[in-house]
């Protein structure tokens, strides 16, 4: 029996989409849908975005797409690469003409439009990948055994796996991610030793790219047997060669602690786990990926060993902050908590100890320190124990400045 997909998509505007392929041919058979929407649909996991293959050449799918009514955006270097964007329901899906690829040099690829279907798929990186399906049958199309080995739970490249990896040096890490949204026990052979062989690869990539394919990595329901099948290798050992000892470990009881109060997995946090547990390595190791200066913050503080009550360390370093280092800590319950609780905000400024007598400047920023942190230390009570804590303060400060 032939596997279908539903069409039209759920969630996705059924109209719009019939203008659109109206405009680019699916009657004709010339457009399909292609890729992770195809697949992820047939694993039974929710799909995410919607990507259309079309034989029709990028300015003609735009000139199209336009005359029916619908917005159009695309940029020269998306219309040179073949892709353009379409908006359909106020969501976006990306029309993409058929490719081949001509030279490729482990980062980018120079490619040439095609009509043929097999050779746009057989530039896929695997099987599971490389499915399209015809947008008003459903009928699902397999030019390379993709269906058996999702069924299977296989992540298998098209193709040689060492020149695959040649071609694009970010595949080494796109396997284990898939491996672990995808995969059951452990990795395709063939795949799995093409990968440590060209681990070195990795060094070429830039380490944006290398910490986004990461942090999607650590996204997945489950990264961590994926991350042991690399660190088995030395996978990541060229471009993160900290990340080791009990790394793993630290990870899978991290996984156990968020599930264990079903809190949603988080890739920073993750990532956390993974890196050396102080807070200079971390940051130093963050600013090496090129992650934001808030990532970077985020998981130097992740990482430190200071332990504060809760809710004291929550106002201190923010929910999110209290949340992963609680949770890495291995006290699930008060991270739970923790997440569920907004702190809240000193209710008096500088101006009360003014009015209290104490002189604007570095005499009322010491006064009103004072007040934070007993008012902390008393448990974040309400304006009233507030005022009552400046007054002490005030008279503390100007008993001294008479001393």
């Amino acid at each position: 029996m032939t596997e279908r997909v539903p069409v039209p998509p759920a969630g996705w505007d059924a109209d719009g989409l019939a203008r659109l392929g109206e405009a680019i041919g699916f009657g004709e058979g010339r457009s399909r849908y292609i890729g992770g929407w195809v697949r992820d649909t047939l694993a039974g996991v929710a799909p995410g975005d919607l990507d259309i293959g079309t034989q029709i050449l990028p300015k003609a799918v735009k000139e199209s797409a336009s005359a029916a009514g619908l917005t159009v955006w695309s940029s020269p270097s998306g219309i040179a690469h073949g892709t353009v964007g379409v908006v359909v329901g106020g969501k976006p899906v990306e029309v993409t003409t058929l490719r081949r690829d001509v030279s490729t040099d482990g980062r980018r690829a120079t490619v040439a439009f095609t009509e043929s279907w097999r050779e746009d798929a057989a530039r896929r990186d695997f099987t599971i990948n490389a499915l399209s399906a015809d947008p008003l049958t459903g009928e699902v199309f397999d030019y390379f055994g993709g269906l058996a080995d999702l069924h299977a739970g296989v992540v298998r490249f098209i193709g040689e796996p060492l020149q695959r990896i040649a071609e694009d040096h970010l595949r080494i890490l796109r396997f284990f991610r898939f491996h672990a949204r995808f995969g059951r026990g452990e990795p395709e052979p063939a795949a799995y030793d093409a990968c440590a062989a060209r681990a070195n690869d990795l060094m070429a990539l830039s380490r944006e790219r290398i910490a986004d394919e990461l942090l999607k990595l650590l996204g997945c329901d489950d990264p961590a047997p994926a991350i042991g099948y690399m660190l088995a290798r030395d996978i990541l050992k060229p471009v993160l060669p900290e990340i080791g000892g009990d790394a793993l470990e630290r990870l899978k009881a991290l996984i156990a602690a968020e599930r264990s109060v079903e809190l949603p997995g988080d890739a920073v946090r993750r990532l956390a786990a993974l890196l050396p547990q102080d807070p200079a390595k971390a940051e130093e190791i963050a600013a090496r990926l090129k992650l934001s200066n808030a990532i970077r913050k985020r998981l130097a503080l992740a990482v430190s060993a200071r332990s504060e009550p809760p809710r004291e360390l929550a106002y201190r370093i923010g929910t999110e902050g209290t949340v992963d280092r609680l949770l890495l800590a291995g006290q699930p319950d008060q991270a739970a908590a923790a997440a569920g609780w907004t702190p809240p905000r000193l209710p008096i400024s500088g101006g009360a100890l003014v009015e209290r007598g104490l002189s604007a400047g570095p005499l009322v920023a010491k006064g009103l320190k004072m007040v934070e942190d007993r008012w902390i230390a008393a448990g974040f009570p309400d304006r009233s124990a507030v005022e009552t804590l400046a007054d002490q303060v005030a008279r503390e400060l100007l008993r001294a400045q008479k001393a």
